[in-house]
């Protein structure tokens, strides 16, 4: 069987949202469980589009506030796939804010995991093609996190 291979931009997703009252928390910001749940749904498309299989989420390795969001602004959330397993892929999303200009301000970037899932059984995923430095160094630090994370299984954390 031929192994099945995938750049970098096969699976790059964007998705954008507008900022309505009922996504805000008391302080009338942006509530962080809804950027999560973007956050989420954005990663799943990338690495959906990646394996071409039904995926779950399995981690969540960072995700930062860097800035609040407010009422009305322009939510942009982009992801794209920086490290594969065997069955699992890891994927980096980015979000901004865009003003009336179309000038975006990143507030958060966050990596994920998934596992493709054949027949709700882990399945092994196309390789990834690195071509840019940029892509190869994300690469590199995608091997040192999923290290990272095999250690921190180990210790049940």
């Amino acid at each position: 069987m031929e192994e099945r291979l995938k750049k970098v931009s096969d699976s790059l997703t964007e998705q954008a949202y507008i900022v309505r009252a009922r996504y805000l928390n008391s302080s009338g910001r942006l509530f962080g469980g809804s950027l999560m749940s973007w956050i989420d749904e954005t990663g799943a498309m990338a690495a959906r589009r990646h394996c071409n299989m039904s995926v779950t989420t399995v981690a969540v390795d960072n995700l930062q506030f860097v800035e609040p969001v407010l009422l009305s602004q322009i939510v942009v959330l982009v992801a794209k796939v920086t490290h594969v397993g065997n069955t699992s892929i890891e994927v980096r999303v980015d979000t901004y804010v865009e003003n009336l200009e179309g000038i975006r301000s990143r507030v958060n970037r966050a990596y994920l995991v998934y596992v493709a899932l054949k027949d709700n059984v882990p399945a092994r995923v196309p390789r990834l093609i690195v071509e840019s430095e940029s892509e190869k160094a994300e690469w590199e630090a995608g091997e040192r996190r999923a290290l990272l994370r095999k250690e921190r299984r180990k210790e049940g954390y």
